[in-house]
């Protein structure tokens, strides 16, 4: 696995001097359970960066519902953690490696390239019996310098042009109920992008709740053409992560997150919305 290290690779380098470890955990619609949750207990050694607060930017007309950060707000907050570009960075949550993935997003697109996601949640830890605190690290703050990679990054006028003329696939993450319309429990509209497939994020993960391993990923993707250029997309550019991840471990290379996903697309009154099985 390229971007994924497991619980015990994390545990045999816990105080190695170049690992950062983040902890994402965030849940949707309790803004301050992840900071509490990680405040009572996390992984020794661990800092904690939010998702509302640090890894995306305030909402606005257009953008999603979590917009990309400000790279210099998003530089200070890694610095602060005490990430620069010579440190391995390993991330983890609670909800599936969705935030986690996040992170790695971020970090890969500031051209961060030791950025790595846990495979297992903190409750997956804890059950191991691996070692917990409430303990906040000391972290001497760093200089971070993000080098962006635009390739990564799909803007509307895009994913438009994707929807209308074909010349990218576009893959919607959402469950599939969401994807066909039959309901959306947080967004205005129901639906999803016209020309979009659904490759639902969760089917990543094994009934445990782990990631599936290298060859069962590529499996998922094995209908893609691996020289396909790929748009990924979800309700706010959050669970289209792991995706982007997981492509890029089954080895696809021109795979661009649309970050603004379908919060976004729907914030244009004149963006098309398809529903049902149609694509």
């Amino acid at each position: 696995m390229k971007h994924i290290v497991s619980m015990k690779w994390l545990l045999a380098r816990l105080y190695e001097p170049d690992i950062v470890i983040v902890d994402c955990r965030f849940i949707l619609g309790q803004p301050d359970a992840g900071r509490t949750a990680y405040d009572e207990e996390h992984i020794p050694r661990a800092v904690y960066l939010d998702l509302e607060r640090d890894l995306s930017a305030p909402v606005a007309a257009h953008g999603g519902r979590h917009p990309l950060p400000d790279m210099d707000q998003l530089a200070a907050s890694l610095g602060k953690a005490g990430i620069h570009h010579g440190m391995r960075v390993i991330a983890y949550d609670d909800q599936g490696g969705a935030m986690a993935s996040r992170l790695w997003w971020l970090l890969k697109y500031t051209g961060h390239d030791q950025a790595y996601v846990m495979n297992g949640s903190f409750t997956h830890w804890k059950a191991a019996a691996y070692p917990v605190t409430k303990e906040q690290p000391v972290v001497i703050p760093v200089t971070y310098e993000p080098k962006l990679q635009p390739g990564m990054l799909a803007d509307v006028e895009k994913v438009r042009t994707a929807s209308r003329e074909g010349s990218s696939m576009l893959l919607d993450a959402r469950e599939p109920r969401r994807y066909a319309g039959i309901e959306e429990p947080i967004d205005t509209k129901a639906g999803h992008i016209p020309g979009a497939v659904n490759y639902f994020w969760k089917e990543l993960l094994d009934e445990q709740g782990r990631w599936l391993d290298a060859a069962a990923i590529q499996r998922r993707f094995a209908d893609i053409p691996e020289t396909s250029d790929i748009i990924v997309y979800c309700g706010s550019g959050v669970t289209a992560c792991p995706n982007v991840l997981a492509l890029h471990e089954a080895g696809y290379r021109n795979v661009k997150l649309y970050a603004g996903s379908w919060s976004d697309w729907i914030s244009y009154l004149d963006n098309p919305v398809a529903t049902g099985e149609d694509i």
